[in-house]
């Protein structure tokens, strides 16, 4: 009876061992496979990585690429900016000098303008209206008051001078009427210097008549003005019996 104990204890470990070495076969099964299906999935990804990876390699040879054409058309761009400014900088150039030749044009023509007015001289006055001038007992400064024409302003009414605007070649011209009895005449004096000495010596009381004229080179500011002899006289009137006139030929 013993025995038959023994025999059935017997047999129930080895009926436990031999399920133990069983479980363990399947467990150690179980986690071969787990490990398989591990590295079949890290080859999955190291193959999904490489394709990443050659993608991104292409991307950035791609890149490259276009940072090359980039280059390429940005030193294309240098070039045509550099090229733009110099082309600027020379049209700056030629517009400043265009201004300047304008500037120059504008003044020339302004001189010519001024010159052209100042060659327009030309006067005719008159005068007195009082009758009778003189005599006195000095030289005196004849101031023909009595202005018709005076184009360029170049005779003074208040002190009698004709001045010279420019340099040139004038003629003047005078008419002096005499009414006393004794000497009437004149005196053309150009600055200080008397030039011409008109003469007539008048025996009765009447109206009687001189005229002279004379053609004269003048620097610009030269003076021209008549001066009454002393003991001198003249006549005039409205009716303008003594003149005095004169003009610019020609410049020099």
């Amino acid at each position: 009876m013993r025995a038959v104990g023994l025999l059935l204890l017997l047999l129930a470990l080895c009926g436990s061992g031999a399920q133990g070495e069983l479980q363990e076969t399947e467990t150690t099964k179980t986690t071969t496979a787990d490990i398989w299906a591990e590295v079949r999935a890290l080859r999955d990804m190291v193959v999904e990585l490489k394709v990443e990876l050659r993608n991104v390699q292409a991307a950035v040879t791609d890149s490259e690429s276009q940072v090359e054409e980039l280059k390429a058309e940005l030193m294309v761009t240098n070039v045509y900016v550099e090229l733009l400014q110099r082309e600027n900088s020379e049209l700056q150039t030629r517009l400043s000098s265009s201004e300047s030749e304008l500037l120059i044009s504008k003044t020339r023509i302004e001189t010519l303008e001024r010159e052209n007015t100042e060659r327009k001289v030309a006067f005719y006055t008159g005068l007195t209206d009082s009758g009778n001038v003189g005599p006195f007992t000095s030289e005196t400064t004849l101031k023909f008051s009595k202005v018709f024409t005076n184009i360029g302003d170049a005779y003074n009414p208040s002190t009698g001078f004709f001045t010279a605007p420019v340099r040139g070649v004038y003629y003047f011209q005078f008419t002096m009427c005499g009414l006393q009895a004794g000497p009437m005449g004149v005196y053309v004096f150009k600055n200080n210097q008397r030039i011409m000495y008109n003469l007539e010596n008048k025996e009765e009381t009447d109206y009687e008549y001189m005229t002279n004229s004379v053609v004269l080179e003048l620097m610009a500011g030269d003076e021209i003005h008549l001066v009454l002899p002393p003991g001198y006289s003249l006549f005039d009137s409205a009716d303008n019996e003594s003149t005095f006139s004169g003009s610019l030929l020609f410049t020099l």
